[in-house]
């Protein structure tokens, strides 16, 4: 082979490999593209689901601020807004209707205020009355000097308050002895509450009203009783409080056997600010409730609450409270419910039934927020649910059954597919109320007993 061919091969060899290695450039480069491309087209959808996750928090935090702000400023309760609504219209019709047939509607000459003059209300009968009768000061006509004859009276009556009064009972007992021999007798000792304790059955009363009932703080107790004159510390008022429970101990302890022997229990709880001893800032505690009530099912058997505190929500507190229960909880979607479900529980597994009134709240407070068209027609459809909860109240499980297997189940349904189509604006909430629908048929149709919603548990 020529030395010309050679230098051609040699230089034909030299363009592939410069081909090659610029297709190789060439690929690495859409390598490296297709890499970015895949790369930000994940930042993009990560992106976007932040910004979506992060929109459903800000509705969430919208929803949350604006509760707070009606709960600081505003009605809290739907019902009495529309009450008080309902009531100020009554009022309105008839303070019209009264002017209507008085003649006075529209008489310039009598004030409004006038016209709105209220008949003031009687005082209590059972309140016990003192008479002052007053005598007239003349014993003769003072026109004509006649003697005066009984006509009658004018009454009017004065509400008084008779503070209360601290007073000592001083109780003796005679000792007699014998004129034979030297036997001594004596009369037995009164019952008391406290052994020993100086404090009066009507005393301790104050005591645990004052502090349970108008809310009254044993110090506060303590230096009400030093301006009467009785020095009554704070320690010695919480030895009395503490005394009392443990003499109604047994009628807890009787209340509680009571609620937990049924076959269905409503259950809530509560926070309460606690103000630890040596602290200045308060803790969260929980007040947990449980009711019993089959009222609505025409049950004659009285309905009970049975209450008990914990320093926290944990979840153990409520199982502990339900141990000896066996039957049907009807409560909210707190994960500390779970183990009282789980087969792993001794003695079994409650049946779990959701709170209509906890699912429909999340609806409401988005509705507040945001006046979403959704929302609103979410609570329409529940509330067609609501009122056939108000139909069939009190009828016997076999008729409540039927109507909710016929009326109520087809809305529930509808509910459930409609809410399922819907997101964004109600995620949240159609997630909550998705993974507690099976929980919520059964409030509605599987157990005649329950109500929807035992909004009193609240």
């Amino acid at each position: 082979m020529s030395q010309k061919y050679l230098i051609r091969i040699a230089e034909l060899e030299r363009l592939l490999s410069e081909q090659a290695e610029a297709l190789r450039q060439k690929d690495q480069q859409l390598s490296l593209v297709e890499e970015t491309e895949a790369f930000l087209r994940s930042a993009l959808t990560r992106a976007e689901e932040k910004i979506e996750e992060d929109e459903r928090e800000i509705e969430h935090l919208r929803a949350q601020i604006e509760k707070l702000r009606r709960m600081l400023f505003g009605t809290r309760s739907e019902k009495l807004r529309r009450e008080v609504e309902l009531a100020e219209a009554l009022l309105k019709q008839r303070e019209q209707d009264s002017d209507r047939y008085s003649g006075r509607e529209d008489d310039p000459q009598v004030p409004r205020q006038l016209r709105q003059s209220r008949h003031r209300r009687p005082l209590p009968a059972h309140l016990p009355r003192e008479i002052h009768r007053l005598e007239p000061e003349e014993s003769c006509c003072p026109e004509c000097g006649g003697e005066l004859d009984y006509l009658g009276e004018v009454s009017a009556e004065q509400l008084e308050l008779v503070s209360s009064a601290l007073k000592v009972i001083r109780t003796e007992r005679v000792k007699k002895a014998c004129t034979k021999c030297d036997c001594i007798v004596e009369a037995p000792a009164p019952s008391r509450p406290i052994e020993r304790g100086i404090a009066g059955p009507g005393l301790l009363a104050r005591v645990l009203t004052g502090k349970y009932c108008e809310h009254l703080p044993l110090y506060r107790q303590s230096e009400i009783f030093a301006r009467q004159g009785v020095e009554l510390s704070r320690a010695l008022l919480s030895n009395w409080v503490d005394a009392c429970c443990q003499l109604m101990t047994p009628v807890n302890d009787a209340l509680y056997r009571y609620v937990m022997n049924t076959r269905k229990v409503h259950t809530d709880d509560t926070p309460v600010k606690v103000l630890a001893p040596g602290q200045k800032k308060a803790k969260t505690g929980r007040i947990w409730t449980y009711v019993r009530d089959d009222r609505n099912v025409g049950s004659s058997s009285p309905p009970a609450v049975w209450f008990a505190y914990s320093p926290n929500r944990q979840g153990k507190h409520p199982e502990q409270h339900l141990r000896p229960f066996r039957g049907i909880l009807q409560a909210d979607a707190f994960t500390g419910y779970d183990r009282l479900f789980s087969a792993e529980r001794e003695g079994g597994a409650l049946t779990e039934v959701a709170c209509w009134a906890h699912a429909r709240r999340k609806i409401h407070d988005v509705y507040i927020s945001s006046k979403s068209a959704t929302a609103e027609e979410a609570l329409k459809r529940i509330s067609e649910l609501y009122a056939i909860e108000d139909e069939i109240r009190g009828l016997p499980e076999s008729e409540r059954l039927a109507v909710r297997q016929q009326r109520s189940k087809v809305l529930l349904t509808s509910l459930h597919e409609w809410m399922v189509e819907k997101s964004k604006r109600l995620v949240r909430t159609v997630l909550i109320f998705t993974e507690s629908s099976d929980q919520l048929s059964r409030a509605t149709d599987r157990v005649p007993g329950l109500p929807a919603s035992p909004g009193y548990v609240q």
